[in-house]
């Protein structure tokens, strides 16, 4: 089958193709791609094909000329596919290129061609790889990131068509929908999967498709060694090298110190896992330190780990979250003192500390409630962030601790801001 035909095809299928929308600003991505080439990068299976297809189909109602291709057709592999996609295409429009990163020389050729026909053609592209984010030197500076993540809570209620009622039963319907979220996590396909077995062998098959394509393929390790990798980040709040070097030990694998860090940054430029730092102003604090982990979606807890842990997953899906709102402005830590006190998040704009969030999925009983108020108190007075906010299941107000207040807010109800 010749390429062309594959393109066209391609084309034919993005501009009838039945989707849902989501919560992003197709018009961004149009006038950004006036100037710069917009990336969208995450997680395989989030969604980014389906944006890419909505603005096709968007652009070709407003009569614009536009092409939609996916790279990942097998059919389109070898050298030269780029260049062949150009000569199809023409020099002026709109290529939306799919899975970018799957093309032989797709740095050099992006950055030669946006320096040649810049303002003419408008180069919109998706990666499941960070190094779409992060590129090389001929690329810096000629991009603009946007980073897509499964379905945010709001998204989860519009692709469920559940309404967010006020009323009692209202309220009854929005917490089961937001345990099942919690549950079984915010992939598109996994969410429209009416039967809870799907849901999980779906996100089974994401997790290995994520570990052979995303992070086995990439650092060159055996896929087996990276799913037990991923196995133990799942199951670690506080991710260390040397912890997990002893792991490996305990299932026989031979594997060094080094290759653990190797495959820390890969799971993390393939969306897996992201790795947090405690919060220091030295560099190697921030390095030594244990990392908190957590996961691209909260579904691989329950599909892959086998558990309902509702602590973790509070603090996961405000994580993402936090993930979701920070638009590149604003960076996230966790922080802990000599005296074992905590924060599960700082979120640090600029050189100050913007807020303090801590995760509490229960308050109930004195003692739990004194700690969590010790810990955000203790972090105040070190940090001096301008909020402090604890996120709970079921409650809400202010409470005073000396000269601090501190807001409870219902997660659920955060995540619907």
């Amino acid at each position: 089958m010749e390429k062309t035909a594959i393109f066209e095809e391609w084309g034919a299928y993005a501009k009838k193709k039945a989707l849902l929308a989501r919560e992003l600003d197709l018009g961004q991505l149009e006038r950004g791609s006036g100037s710069k080439i917009m990336a969208i990068t995450g997680i395989r299976r989030a969604g980014k094909s389906s944006v890419l297809m909505l603005l096709a189909q968007k652009l070709a109602a407003d009569g614009k000329k536009v092409a939609y291709v996916n790279l990942e057709d097998s059919r389109l592999s070898g050298e030269g596919t780029l260049d062949e996609v150009l000569k199809w295409f023409g020099e002026d429009g709109f290529l939306l290129l799919d899975e970018v990163t799957s093309a032989h020389g797709w740095e050099g050729w992006l950055a030669r061609v946006h320096e040649l026909l810049s303002g003419r053609l408008r180069l919109i592209v998706s990666s499941s790889r960070k190094g779409l984010a992060l590129p090389n030197k001929p690329l810096r500076g000629r991009t603009i990131q946007m980073e897509m993540f499964p379905l945010s809570f709001k998204e989860f209620l519009s692709f469920r068509k559940v309404a967010a009622e006020k009323t009692t039963v209202g309220r009854g319907k929005l917490e089961r929908a937001f345990s099942e979220y919690l549950k079984y996590g915010g992939f598109p396909e996994v969410v429209l999967a009416s039967d809870e077995t799907d849901k999980v062998r779906i996100l089974g098959s994401y997790f290995k498709d994520i570990v052979g394509l995303d992070i086995a393929e990439v650092s060159h390790q055996d896929p087996s060694t990276v799913e037990a990798f991923g196995k133990y980040a799942l199951q670690s709040t506080y991710f260390s090298a040397s912890k997990c070097l002893n792991f490996f030990k305990t299932l026989g694998h031979r594997i060094g110190k080094e290759k653990i860090l190797q495959l820390e940054k890969y799971s993390e430029a393939g969306y897996l896992f992201f790795f947090i730092p405690i919060f220091s102003h030295s560099i190697k604090d921030r390095s030594q330190y244990p990392r908190k982990a957590y996961c691209g979606d909260t579904g691989f807890y329950y599909a892959i780990g086998g558990r309902t842990d509702f602590g973790r997953l509070y603090e996961n899906a405000a994580f993402l979250e936090l993930r979701r709102r920070a638009l590149g402005r604003q960076e996230i830590y966790y922080w802990k003192n000599k005296a074992g006190l905590e924060a599960d998040f700082v979120v640090r704009r600029g050189l100050g500390v913007a807020e303090a969030i801590q995760t509490a999925y229960g308050l109930e009983g004195e003692l739990t409630e004194k700690r969590e108020i010790r810990g955000m108190a203790a972090c105040a007075d070190e940090l001096k962030p301008k909020k402090l906010l604890i996120l709970t299941k079921d409650r809400a107000g202010v409470i005073k601790s000396g000269r601090h207040k501190i807001i409870l807010a219902q997660l659920m109800d955060w995540l619907l801001e």
